[in-house]
């Protein structure tokens, strides 16, 4: 087993963290604040070939594997710049697309996503469903030749700043009659499609949406992959998701701990740096185990999805998005707390992660989700729900 990246992975590394400086955490925030986009950065990475490296080279990409997208996720974020957006589009969208997409939709779409003109996001969280994917109430039917969605979609990621949202409904069993998942493509002009931003506390270029779809009608062609197959299509998707959002965790521990570790050799009390006392010393390396252990599970889920193990990739993903999550909130925490009063300062760049990273926690999926899926899956324990 070798534990070391490639020389080309870590090549890649280096490369995105100096596009990330060349823009730095003022950028992203100011854009934050001001309710702008981070589309300077996004197109960027995208011309450089960084947001599509594991699109297939037949349609423009790099032909690389998860890992290697989520390297680029992780080191944007370590250096302040985190495009959260890299976690649904190219990830989720881009690989269900690739996976199970018809001819004509990679023809359509994965050039876009390879060089970035492509944004697509991703709809699964329904008001009354929950992490429970088994009562989404999207529907969508057939009538003619086409399909007409309708339904309702919270808490989904960057619709505004979509083509399309890649969004899963339910189709009704012509035999059985049971509803059974579905994914379609819907671009947010179809007439029907609504979205309306969802206030949050939160300090992101990334905003939230709620989804509105009455009556969208689309062609047949809008079905991605087949009808029968939409729950594999639906996981496989998924697991990137976790480990993408793992390593933008990740990269955001490492950007606070970066910071606190600084501080802790620069700022002086009675004439010592305060990164001599055991009491801030321990638990910035403590973070650091963290963060160090959080990463090899994340890179064992990666590798594991790339070699085809769907099933052993879900365990190590969810896995390395509990740890990673964890890993963040520790880490800022800690660089506040290491920072004193400056810790919430705006000139320093730590406080608005507080409530940030505490999405991990939630988002993807939530943190008793992942501790169920452990002790049913991993250790066998009788399922309570």
């Amino acid at each position: 087993m070798n534990f070391n990246e490639s020389d080309e992975r870590v090549a890649l590394r280096k490369a995105t963290a100096e596009l990330g400086r060349k823009y730095g955490h003022e950028y992203y925030i100011k854009q934050a604040r001001t309710g702008g986009k981070t589309n300077e950065l996004w197109d960027e990475a995208g011309r450089l070939g960084y947001l599509g490296v594991s699109v297939p080279e037949e349609y423009g990409g790099g032909g690389a594997g998860i890992g290697d997208l989520a390297a680029v996720c992780e080191e944007l974020a370590a250096v302040g710049t985190p495009l959260l957006l890299m976690v649904v589009s190219p990830a989720i969208c881009a690989t269900v697309v690739a996976r199970f997409g018809t001819d004509e939709q990679k023809k359509r779409w994965l050039p876009g996503f390879a060089d970035g003109s492509v944004r697509m996001s991703f709809a699964i969280t329904e008001p009354d469903a929950g992490s429970n994917s088994h009562r989404i109430t999207t529907t969508a039917k057939r009538d003619g030749g086409d399909w007409v969605l309708s339904g309702r979609k919270v808490y989904i990621s960057g619709v505004d700043e979509a083509d399309a949202v890649l969004v899963v409904s339910r189709t009704e069993d012509a035999k059985t009659g049971k509803l059974k998942p579905a994914l379609f493509i819907v671009p947010t002009d179809t007439p029907g499609f609504e979205y309306r931003q969802i206030e949050m506390d939160i300090v992101s270029a990334d905003k939230q949406f709620g989804l509105f779809l009455d009556d969208v009608r689309l062609p047949s062609d809008a079905l991605v992959g087949s009808e029968d197959a939409a729950i594999a299509q639906l996981f496989a998707g998924l697991n990137p998701e976790r480990i993408m959002g793992a390593s933008f965790s990740l990269g955001i521990a490492r950007y606070a701990l970066d910071k606190g570790v600084a501080y802790a050799k620069e700022r002086q009390v009675w004439g010592t740096p305060i990164g001599a006392h055991q009491g801030l010393a321990h638990p910035l390396a403590q973070v650091k185990i963290e963060v160090e252990l959080a990463k090899l599970m994340t890179q064992k889920a990666a590798a594991l999805y790339d070699s085809g193990d769907d099933f052993g990739a879900g365990e190590a993903a969810n896995m390395a998005k509990y740890a990673a999550a964890e890993a963040a909130i520790h880490a800022v925490d800690q660089s506040v707390q290491t920072h004193g009063g400056n810790g919430l300062a705006s000139e320093y760049g730590l406080g608005t992660l507080l409530s940030a990273v505490r999405l991990g926690r939630i988002a993807p999926v939530s943190r008793e989700m992942v501790l169920n899926f452990v002790g049913q899956h991993s250790l066998g324990l009788p399922k309570s729900y």
